[in-house]
């Protein structure tokens, strides 16, 4: 689905799934082929702390890859790497990233990815404090290993925990400013 309210190209949005108020909005959006947790709101001063760059916040990816990731892979996306945006080079900050030792415990995708039998795949965790238009799926194209599937697992001390896909939880203002780190004015 797509990660907004109105509807587009007749793709489900939000609105198909969850009855909120109408002036709750997502913070931060996934693209349509990706997954994870999506922060939804009405307060501004955490819309705006979310979503200003220079606050930093972590988010941490999980992402399947395509192909057996190499260490040398690994130390690449750590350093940063050149991304295009917008038809200019960018250059990514550092960050964390390690391979999976055993794929993570992660629901069916709907519609499943691609399977090829002759083509390895392996999950890493990448810890952004940054967030690009497809920055994880560019990056991870940047040193060989396009993303097959790509999972928003946290925002700070936010995470999907145990909430199953298309599942919503309520957490009331304070404990959001908690776990994001925020202070309440």
């Amino acid at each position: 689905m797509l990660s907004q309210f109105s509807s587009q190209d007749e793709k489900k949005t939000l609105k198909d799934f969850f009855n909120v108020p109408s002036n709750v909005y997502p913070v931060g959006r996934l693209d349509y082929d990706s997954e994870g947790l999506l922060i939804l709101t009405d307060d501004k001063k955490l819309t705006d702390y979310l979503l200003n760059p220079s606050h930093q916040h972590e988010r941490e990816y999980w992402v399947q890859v395509e192909g057996e990731i190499t260490k040398s892979a690994i130390e690449k996306l750590q350093e940063g790497v050149s991304i295009n945006l917008k038809g200019k080079m960018y250059r990514t900050k550092k960050c964390v990233a390690e391979k999976f030792l055993q794929a993570p415990k992660v629901g069916e995708r709907n519609p499943p990815i691609r399977f090829r039998k002759s083509v390895p795949e392996s999950w890493i965790k990448i810890i952004l404090t940054e967030g690009k238009n497809r920055q994880v799926r560019k990056m991870t194209a940047a040193v060989g290993f396009p993303t097959l599937r790509l999972i928003r697992h946290r925002i700070e001390k936010i995470s999907l925990a145990d909430l199953a896909a298309g599942e919503m939880k309520s957490i009331s203002k304070q404990e959001l400013y908690n776990l994001l780190k925020i202070q309440k004015r």
